[in-house]
């Protein structure tokens, strides 16, 4: 999870970069909340977006207070937490559609709220009874994305299936029904993922496509436009980067603390 809370002076105009899991933006801002747009569809407010959207972005007018808590959701859980995980892929949706009213109570509960910390425990809290009251994933299914993610998307699906003890037929409809992609697309958004961290962390393009097994600096150029529809350069100084390493909950002497990102438009 990471909070965003800043005063935004002008029109905010962002794309946002794909990421392995699926993210609910949380909208607590005053007055009217940034809107997103994919493949034409517009949603304003509190949204949930699914794995691989493509051109996504980020609008908004100008705000006296913008506030947004952000939570990213593994994909083999989210559909437990969410009840429509698979269905989401390549999209965006309002939050209220998704949980029908427990999304007003959610978004009132947060509002309420007096500082991040609080807010993190009320979500926490909301995410845990949510995936307690729905059956689990497939435990294999579970180990097959496990492994994508420490393998960072450099993984045969003929060895997933093999570790799991399934066949590749098997692994590959109920991945797809569970996760909402199929097994290669999946390592493919995992290992993209790698890569634009990298490229945010300032290393070339060239480097990062010897380090991520990309054929060459153009094959990595390729699946960049493919996943963003922006250049390596673009998604190097993506905002959204920045925050994965600080957001809560993260260890200091042994307990979680919060930190408040301030998104740059």
């Amino acid at each position: 999870m990471a909070g965003f809370a800043q005063r935004v002076p002008a029109l905010v105009d962002i794309t946002m970069v794909a990421h392995p899991s699926v993210t609910l933006f949380v909208d607590l801002s005053e007055g009217e909340g940034p809107a997103y747009d994919v493949h034409g569809r517009r949603e304003r407010g509190s949204v949930v977006v699914g794995l691989t959207p493509g051109v996504l972005r980020v609008s908004g007018p100008e705000s006296e207070r913008c506030r947004c808590l952000q939570i990213r959701l593994s994909p083999v859980v989210a559909a437990a937490v969410l009840g429509a995980s698979a269905e989401l892929v390549g999209s965006v949706a309002s939050l209220a559609d998704v949980w029908g009213r427990d999304a007003g109570r959610t978004e009132d509960r947060l509002r309420a709220a007096t500082s991040w910390d609080e807010r993190f425990a009320i979500a926490a809290d909301v995410l845990g009874r949510r995936l307690d009251a729905r059956p689990p994933h497939d435990p294999e299914v579970a180990a097959a994305w496990s492994r994508m993610l420490t393998g960072r998307g450099r993984v045969r699906v003929d060895d997933l299936a093999s570790e799991v003890g399934w066949s590749r037929e098997r692994l590959w409809s109920r991945f797809r029904s569970q996760v909402g992609l199929a097994p290669k697309p999946a390592a493919r958004l995992v290992r993209f993922d790698h890569a634009a961290h990298l490229l945010a962390a300032g290393e070339a393009a060239a480097t990062v496509a010897a380090a991520t097994g990309y054929a060459d600096q153009s094959h990595l150029h390729r699946e960049v436009r493919a996943f963003t529809g922006v250049t390596p350069t673009a998604v190097a100084a993506a905002p959204w980067l920045g925050f994965d390493d600080v957001a809560w909950p993260a260890p200091t002497a042994g307990r979680p603390h919060a930190q408040e990102p301030s998104q740059k438009p």
